[in-house]
């Protein structure tokens, strides 16, 4: 009987012991799984940030050029050197003698600001020059597209600018859905500049 017993208290400890290393393996897991979940909720921010600056540039270049870039020297030179023009609009209507209406358009050029100054004032500490860089990687630069689609018989500007390497393992060019992709702006396909993280 006394055997028994100790062995018993052997295999009790054991249980014990077994089952405090589990509790503690299950606690770390689950701690680190969230650790590791609000690491890349951060990076990612920090990415969702870049490219929220990089999609103002590009808006900004197309709005004064009349289309986008796929050259980072040409939107980084841009950023720093353009001008943005501020134009006043007005219409001039005379009633003509057969109770019609002549309407004028005049576009009269007031003046003309940086672009730094105007869209980027916003963002503290901005260096155009690190846009092109993925925050978090050293040297890795978010791969920029811009072209042309035809849509309705038209010609329109697109662009797409994306995370070439995303911090988020699950992140993948083959997902189905373009919220589960890495992190984007823009369309190859369509005309937006919508990102796939909105």
């Amino acid at each position: 009987a006394y055997l028994f017993m100790s062995k018993l208290k052997i295999y009790t400890y054991l249980t014990l012991f077994l089952a405090i290393g589990l509790g503690i393996f299950l606690v770390s897991r689950i701690k680190f799984s969230i650790d590791e979940e609000s690491r890349i909720t951060r990076a990612e921010n920090l990415i969702i940030d870049n490219l929220k600056i990089i999609r103002d540039a590009q808006v900004t270049f197309q709005s004064v050029k009349g289309s986008y870039t796929s050259d980072w020297d040409s939107l980084i030179n841009f950023v720093e050197n353009g001008k943005i023009f501020i134009v006043q609009r007005r219409e001039e209507t005379v009633l003509l003698d057969y109770g019609a209406e002549e309407t004028t358009l005049y576009l009269d050029t007031l003046g003309s600001i940086s672009v730094i100054d105007s869209v980027f004032s916003e963002y503290k500490s901005f260096n155009p020059n690190s846009m092109k860089f993925v925050p978090g990687y050293e040297n890795v630069v978010f791969e920029m597209w811009a072209g042309q689609i035809e849509k309705g018989g038209v010609s329109v500007n697109v662009v797409e600018v994306r995370n070439p390497k995303p911090v988020d393992p699950d992140r993948k060019e083959s997902n189905e859905a373009n919220i589960n992709k890495p992190l984007r702006f823009g369309s190859r396909t369509s005309i937006t500049t919508a990102g796939n993280w909105e």
